[in-house]
């Protein structure tokens, strides 16, 4: 293993606690990264991994988007 690899994370990324990331990965935007999982090679954009070795769960969707912002209120004056 090659120690001196970057690690790319892209934006909007969320990595969990105790989560273990090895040299020359790329994270994808928008993911989301189970807690104490390792993450071992590349993860697409847009989904949930899990695991040791990290694996993808499952896509995110516009349902997933619906469901984070349905409390959220819009303040029409100040848009």
């Amino acid at each position: 293993m090659q120690y001196n690899k970057t690690v790319h994370i892209g934006e909007n990324v969320w990595i969990g606690a105790g989560t273990i990331i090895v040299p020359g990965v790329t994270i994808g935007k928008n993911s989301v990264i189970g807690a104490g999982s390792v993450v071992v090679k590349d993860i697409p954009d847009n989904v949930v991994a899990v695991g040791n070795p990290c694996r993808v769960l499952r896509k995110i969707g516009e349902h997933d988007h619906e469901f984070f912002y349905k409390n959220e209120k819009i303040d029409w004056e100040n848009l």
